[in-house]
C-alpha cells in the first residue's frame, strides 16, 4: 500500500450538481478511519479562478486551487461532475463549457485515471476521452450522450462503468458507489465495505447493478401514458401484452407500441420486464418470499423465466441479488462503525 496519498482533484464551475461535488470527497475523507492519517487521498476543489463558484443548489463553494495550480502537480484522479438545465417542458439537457472542457482534457492527460460524476460524463466526452469506450452517465441524458457522441458506447443501465482508466458513474447517488469501487480499486474490497458501513450503506453496489427504478421514469407528456403505466402495476401479475395495452387504451396494437417508443425510448414489452425486475427485486429485499412466489406475484410466472430477466436487466441472478442486498432484521450500521 502507498505511503503517499494520493491528489484527487475535483473540477468546479458554476452550475454544477453540489453532491457530485460533495458525496465522493466525503466517501475519500472517511477512508481515512480506516488507513490512517499517512495515506488515503488529499482531495482538492479545482475552479479556473479562486472566486466562489455557484452550484446548481445555489450552494456557493470555494475553489482550494485553479486548474492552472494544479496543472503542475502529479494527480492520481480527476474526478469530473457535471450539470444540467431544464426547459419548460421538463426536458433534461446536459451543459458542457468549452473553457472547462479544455481544462478537462489538459488535465486528463498526465492522470492517472479519470472518472465522470453524473452528467459529468458529458464533459469527458466532449473532451474527447470517452471515444470508443463504454460508458453511463444519468438516465435522464444518456440518449443526448449516444446522440451527440455515436462513437460511445453508452449504457443507461450499470450505477458505474469502468473503461480501463476510464471510468463513468450514473446518476446522483451513485457518486457515492463510484467513490467507494475507487476506494476499493485503492485499498481492496475489505476497506472499501468498511467505509460503506461509515455511509449506513447496506453493501457497496457493484457496477452491474441497475440505476433503474420504474419510479424514477420521466414523467410521461400524456395521460394515456400514465394510464397504461398504472394499469401495468395493477395488473403486474397478469399476461400484459401488447394487445392487452391495446384494449385497455382504445388503440392499435401498433399505436401503443409508438407511444411507449415515444414516451419512455422502450417496446411495452421492455417496460413491463422491467417493472416486473423492479417488483422483484422489492421482494428479494423485504421478503422471505421464494423465488418461485415472487416468480408468480410478479408475473414471470416461472423461476427460469426470473432468472432471465434478472441477468439481462441486472447482470446477476435473483439469489445473489437478495444475497447481497437483503434488508436484515434488526441490523443497523452506525455512523463510524467499524
Amino acid at each position: 500500500m502507498s505511503t503517499v496519498k494520493r491528489l484527487v482533484v475535483v473540477i468546479l464551475f458554476d452550475g454544477v450538481d453540489l453532491l457530485d461535488v460533495t458525496g465522493p470527497p466525503e466517501v475519500f475523507s472517511l477512508l481515512q478511519r480506516e488507513v490512517g492519517d499517512e495515506t488515503g487521498y488529499e482531495v482538492v476543489l479545482a475552479a479556473e479562478t479562486m472566486a466562489p463558484v455557484t452550484t446548481s443548489a445555489g450552494v456557493r463553494v470555494l475553489p482550494d486551487t485553479t486548474f492552472q495550480e494544479v496543472s503542475v502537480r502529479r494527480i492520481d484522479t480527476l474526478l469530473v461532475p457535471g450539470s444540467v438545465e431544464v426547459d419548460g417542458q421538463r426536458r433534461v439537457q446536459a451543459l458542457t463549457d468549452p473553457a472547462v472542457v479544455e481544462w478537462v482534457k489538459s488535465l486528463a492527460g498526465t492522470t492517472r485515471r479519470v472518472a465522470s460524476v453524473c452528467v459529468g460524463a458529458h464533459l469527458l466526452a466532449a473532451a474527447g476521452l470517452l471515444d470508443g469506450k463504454r460508458a453511463t452517465t444519468h438516465w435522464s441524458t444518456a440518449q443526448q450522450l449516444a446522440t451527440d457522441y455515436p462513437s460511445i458506447e453508452v449504457d443507461a443501465d450499470p450505477i458505474f462503468i469502468r473503461d480501463h482508466d476510464v471510468w463513468t458513474g450514473a446518476g446522483i447517488s451513485a457518486c457515492l458507489d463510484l467513490s467507494l469501487a475507487l476506494v476499493a480499486d485503492d485499498f481492496g474490497e475489505a476497506t472499501a465495505l468498511r467505509v460503506a458501513r461509515q455511509l449506513v450503506m447496506y453493501l457497496k453496489r457493484p457496477s452491474g447493478q441497475s440505476q433503474f427504478s420504474v419510479p424514477l421514469e420521466p414523467v410521461s407528456t400524456t395521460r394515456r401514458m400514465e394510464d397504461l403505466r398504472h394499469y401495468i402495476t395493477r395488473n403486474i401479475a397478469g399476461r400484459l401484452t401488447v394487445g392487452d395495452l391495446a384494449d385497455h387504451a382504445h388503440v392499435s396494437e401498433r399505436q401503443v407500441t409508438r407511444i411507449f417508443k415515444t414516451e419512455l425510448g422502450m417496446t411495452p414489452a421492455a417496460y413491463i420486464e422491467s417493472a416486473r425486475v423492479e417488483v422483484a427485486r422489492n421482494q428479494l429485499e423485504s421478503t422471505d418470499a421464494t423465488l418461485e412466489r415472487i416468480a408468480s406475484t410478479c408475473g414471470f410466472h416461472t423461476t427460469d423465466t426470473l432468472i432471465r430477466a434478472f441477468r439481462r436487466k441486472l447482470n446477476t441472478t435473483p439469489t445473489e441479488y437478495r444475497n447481497r442486498f437483503r434488508h436484515s432484521r434488526g441490523e443497523a450500521f452506525p455512523c463510524g462503525s467499524a
